[in-house]
């Protein structure tokens, strides 16, 4: 025993386990390898029980539901893998102490045995996927616990609860927050799209990387609500029951296959992590990198370049595989290395018969005309991020308050000189700040009269 702290962060797509997603789980390769590191800190924490926060376990909105069962089972029968499943004891005596925390807190929780319709000792996928890699074999108790609809200050203060429950009976407890990220990244993602999705897995990774769970509680609303999360909570948990104690956290891996976010990040003393490699958080939050499964536009994009730079011609443009690919807009390539913008080029209105030939063209220009840098090499190709920005009309506007950098981009002109800029740019937050570099790329000085213009994107990853 070398730690006395341990919190783990894990996804939970059934498709990961084998059993159900066959050939398909090794898409999630990063996640399974970062997991497989979080159940090595595990073995070596050896806890007494493990406490798993799931968004899908059974609960109430204006409670938190803890399962006092002395067994605790289940499968994943429900996607086509009934042999793949955990059956481990429970905790009844902790489930005990966490309800007396939590009435002593004033926070509503309540056990789970009153839940007549659900099963009382049922483990859902939720819980079972993070299991299936960091206890397979089912050697510790576990606790399951759903969280509610209330406050992100109560979830705070309910992991806390938990915290000192353990420790006022002796029980050496490692807590498991199960919550995938955005399930919008993606066109065609099943709980539909938002081009803005991104920034709020994008936040998150930012926040843990810097061991901050409190500033996931100010994460915009509106952005909260786009991104279409389950896991949010369940991290806020997470965060309160660490309080308190000596910790660093690290967030071990990130992709985003299929729309939907994963992440794997684990709490534990700074000298315990010391030797623990973590995600650089600037990686690939740009937009789509080399390994990735990539929007249509960008994957479009990164064929253009790349056959461009090794081979000195265009390759055949398609626009049959996308029926986005086959309309007509303006389009902006953006290309993005460990973080750092290197190059981006694109039109404001449509210039070619079709957007994919719109994208290529663009794409050229980003990668090897953008006069900010000298042309790309074949060797920067390999950890080259792409983002794609299709353009919607242009309306005019009469003044600032019409502009919302996150929401639009902007169009500013003053005779022959007009100048763009996207929306939603790092260290753009003000609608005078986006009109300023606007101005300044058009190169209108101060003073003179300037005519404006909003616009939206889809942004592809």
């Amino acid at each position: 025993m070398s730690f006395d702290v341990l919190g783990i962060i894990a996804p939970h797509p059934p498709i990961m386990v084998e059993a159900v997603g066959g050939q398909d789980a090794h898409v999630t390769a990063a996640s399974i390898v970062a997991l497989g590191e979080a159940a090595r800190l595990l073995a070596e924490f050896d806890p007494d029980c493990v406490v798993v926060m799931s968004p899908h376990s059974p609960g109430f909105s204006d409670a938190f539901t803890v399962t006092t069962a002395t067994r605790v089972s289940g499968t994943l029968g429900q996607f086509g893998a009934p042999g793949a499943g955990v059956t481990v004891a429970g905790d009844p005596a902790l489930a005990a102490a966490v309800l007396a925390a939590a009435a002593r807190h004033a926070i509503p929780a309540v056990d789970r045995s009153i839940m007549g319709r659900f099963s009382p000792d049922e483990l859902d996928h939720g819980v079972i996927v993070p299991m299936l890699f960091l206890d397979p074999d089912g050697r510790r108790p576990l606790l399951d616990l759903a969280f509610s609809l209330a406050t992100y200050q109560d979830h705070a203060e309910f992991g806390r609860a938990v915290a000192e429950a353990a420790r006022e009976i002796g029980r050496r407890v490692a807590f498991v927050a199960s919550g995938d990220m955005s399930h919008r990244l993606l066109p065609g993602s099943n709980a539909g799209y938002s081009p803005r999705a991104h920034l709020f897995d994008k936040q998150v990774v930012r926040l843990l990387s810097h061991n901050d769970f409190a500033g996931l509680a100010d994460i915009d609303p509106d952005l909260i609500d786009e991104a279409g999360e389950c896991g949010l909570r369940s991290f806020i948990t997470l965060g309160g029951f660490l309080d308190g104690t000596e910790h660093t956290t690290k967030v071990l891996s990130y992709e985003g296959p299929w729309g939907v976010g994963y992440m794997v990040a684990v709490s534990a003393s700074p000298r315990e992590l010391a030797g623990v490699e973590g995600l650089t958080p600037a990686k690939g939050e740009k937009g789509g990198v080399p390994g990735e499964r990539e929007s249509a536009p960008v994957a479009l994009a990164r064929r253009v370049i790349e056959t461009w730079i090794r081979d000195g011609r265009l390759p055949e443009v398609d626009d049959g595989s996308d029926p986005l690919l086959s309309s007509r807009a303006g389009a902006f390539v953006s290309l993005h290395r460990a973080g750092d913008l290197r190059g981006c080029i694109g039109t404001i209105a449509p210039t070619q018969p079709t957007l994919a030939e719109e994208i290529a063209h663009n794409a050229v220009e980003a990668a090897t005309r953008d006069p900010r840098f000298p042309p790309m090499t074949a060797e920067e190709l390999a950890d080259l991020d792409i983002s794609v920005d299709v353009l919607g009309s242009a309306e005019r506007i009469e003044a600032l308050e019409d502009l919302d950098p996150k929401v639009y981009g902007c169009i500013v002109s003053c005779d022959y000189r007009r100048g763009l800029l996207l929306p939603d740019l790092e260290g753009v937050d003000t609608a005078e700040q986006q009109v300023q570099i606007a101005c300044n790329k058009a190169g209108i000085r101060a003073g003179e009269p300037v005519a404006l213009e909003r616009f939206k994107v889809d942004r592809y990853h």
